[in-house]
């Protein structure tokens, strides 16, 4: 089954309760597949799965800290029992930690490394095996070149753009990146595609929920909500995210820069890394 078609494909997301999750998980289910939706909070991610079998899609909720090794191999374990082996999946879960280093905690290291990295490496990991055994059970089967599943890795700009302000998340997420860069490398031989997507500045709500550190009250309380201001004036939703991750998907991109911002700072990278040490540079508010 051409996973460009996605209708009958299983689909696991995580961190599907809200913002980029569920809009991929809602994109995903708009185009016939039948989606898992994981998060942390079980209500929110049965939200998602109402809204997707509105739209006609099949699904179910799960809850699951994606940081927690035995509950994800339990997670893991009970999809393959309950459905079969993941088309897609989508390691979507995250968190924000800003602050200069110095002042980040190593509870906060503990947990945004938890979450932002081991979330992805323990879904590749027991995802991609289930992937890769599904190929090798079937070798003299004829098989489309994506028979054997893509698995998407949600990492940021960040990846690839320094920032004294974000030394903590700037670090998860350029990990994010080649991790990506390696599976694609092990899996292509098992026709598993894996894709790196790199948003900028889009209408989630991880600048309200982003744990700040070595910020007095106000200081916090500004950065907040100059946060939030500067997300509602770019305007560019979870939404249109998504419909970047479903072309990756079917396109089998690599790595996905997503908005403008994001582009320039990748090309930045690539020519002039220099022009990035400098923004790395502006601090937080004090």
């Amino acid at each position: 089954m051409p996973l460009a078609h996605f209708d009958g494909a299983l689909a696991v997301v995580t961190g599907a309760g809200s913002g980029l999750g569920r809009a991929t998980a809602l994109a995903l289910a708009e185009r016939g597949a039948e989606v898992i939706a994981a998060d942390i909070d079980g209500d929110t991610a049965r939200r998602t799965i109402v809204l997707a079998k509105a739209i006609g899609a099949r699904g179910s909720a799960h809850q699951v800290d994606v940081s927690d090794r035995a509950a994800m191999e339990e997670f893991a374990a009970r999809v393959r029992a309950d459905h079969r082996v993941p088309d897609i999946v989508v390691n979507n879960a995250g968190i924000a930690v800003a602050g200069p280093f110095l002042d980040t905690g190593v509870d906060d290291w503990e947990r945004i490394l938890g979450v932002n990295l081991w979330g992805v490496i323990h879904g590749s990991r027991l995802f991609g095996r289930q992937m890769v055994d599904r190929v090798h059970a079937l070798p003299n089967k004829p098989e489309p070149p994506n028979f054997g599943g893509h698995i998407v890795n949600i990492a940021s700009a960040a990846g690839y753009t320094p920032s004294r302000a974000l030394p903590a998340y700037c670090t998860t997420k350029a990990a994010v990146v080649m991790l990506s860069e390696c599976l694609r490398a092990e899996f292509a031989s098992s026709r598993i595609g894996v894709t790196a997507v790199c948003p900028g500045f889009s209408g989630t709500s991880i600048v309200r929920n982003a744990t700040l550190v070595g910020l007095t009250e106000a200081a916090e309380r500004r950065l907040r909500e100059r946060g939030d201001r500067a997300l509602r004036l770019r305007h560019y939703p979870p939404e249109r995210v998504a419909e970047r991750i479903v072309h990756a998907i079917i396109k089998n991109r690599p790595l996905v820069p997503v908005n403008t911002e994001s582009h320039l700072l990748h090309a930045l990278s690539r020519v002039s890394p220099a022009s990035l040490r400098l923004l790395a540079k502006v601090p937080l508010p004090r």
